[in-house]
């Protein structure tokens, strides 16, 4: 094991891969010479030279065709975006060729390709470049969507997304780069996807997050042990395949459930979660399922406002105030 930041295990992870697979290789804007916009590609144009990482144009759609084509033709791809919200421009090819070509071609055509960059709001940096846009993704079949909270989850579930024959959307959250963790240093160590894990086991209320929510709601959880309720916090880690074993085993043990997402609450993840739970788990439930979001509202940039607009520890806490009462 090996104490880094979540940053270095990302890179961590694409040089092993690189190492182990020669098909594997990066590209986007500022990858290579400027080493990334978080310093994520740091060191790896000069380790593995320009050909494997490759410096493009400022076009994400052009990015996204690229790897998209790259992959058909059998390479592995890692096509890294600035922001997940320069992505918007690229979802032609990311929604209607990197997800469907399988399907379209009959298992004939795989697509290999790792899209991936920084996700989720705040930073004062408004309502375009400030969103949290999993849903979009989820939403489509063909696309697994993976959004790592630790260190050792960011290099192990990226190491399977890159292994991975469909295409996988890797979020990861700018305000968890510098987070520090232990992460195993063995080039073998993979996440397997669709396996969420229990950060913190309670008894009275299963509390529902990822990335970076899961933080928040692991504070909550402990601000809310000293008024005697105990919570269960649960990492999603990926939201397609999503799993809802995990829930349902939990649900059972506390009958409650606050679904927790950074994005716009109107039509999220937590909205899913929740049908979900009313469809298979009605009968275990002894309160509403509550969901905790975003402010349905194009990102401010006035600080307050942002903060009024991005959910919270007292958010969490208040939904399971009111699931418990």
């Amino acid at each position: 094991m090996a104490l880094m930041r979540y940053s270095e295990a990302l890179r961590m992870a694409m040089a092993e891969e690189m190492e182990r697979d020669p098909d594997v290789f990066i590209c986007g804007e500022e990858v290579g010479q400027y080493q990334g916009t978080f310093r994520v590609t740091e060191g790896l144009m000069e380790r593995f030279g320009p050909m494997r990482v490759v410096d493009t144009p400022i076009s994400e759609i052009g990015i996204a065709g690229l790897a998209t084509g790259a992959a058909m033709a059998g390479l592995r791809p890692i096509a890294e975006f600035m922001t997940w919200s320069f992505a918007l421009s690229a979802m032609d090819q990311i929604i209607n060729h990197a997800a469907k070509i399988t399907y379209m071609s009959s298992g004939r055509i795989t697509c290999p390709a790792v899209f991936r960059g920084p996700a989720g709001t705040g930073n004062q940096l408004s309502a375009q470049h400030s969103q949290s846009l999993e849903s979009w993704y989820a939403h489509t079949p063909g696309l697994k969507v993976v959004l790592p909270y630790t260190p050792a989850d960011a290099k192990g579930l990226l190491k399977t997304a890159i292994r991975d024959d469909s295409p996988v959307i890797f979020m990861e959250h700018a305000g968890l780069y510098a987070n520090r963790g232990e992460v195993p240093e063995d080039p073998d160590f993979t996440v397997p996807f669709g396996e969420a894990v229990i950060r913190k086991p309670g008894t009275d209320v299963t509390i529902i997050g990822y990335s970076l929510m899961v933080r928040k709601c692991l504070t909550a959880a402990e601000a809310l042990e000293s008024e005697g309720i105990s919570c269960e916090v649960i990492d999603l880690r990926t939201l397609t395949p999503l799993d809802m074993e995990t829930i349902l085993s939990s649900v059972a043990r506390t009958h409650r459930v606050v679904v927790t997402q950074e994005e716009w609450r109107n039509v999220g993840i937590a909205a899913e979660i929740a049908a979900r739970l009313a469809d298979e788990a009605f009968d275990e439930l002894d309160a509403p399922i509550l969901r905790v979001g975003g402010a349905d509202v194009p990102m401010p940039y006035a600080r307050e406002l942002e903060r009024a607009a991005i959910p919270n520890e007292d958010h969490i806490i208040e939904a399971v105030r009111q699931v418990t009462r």
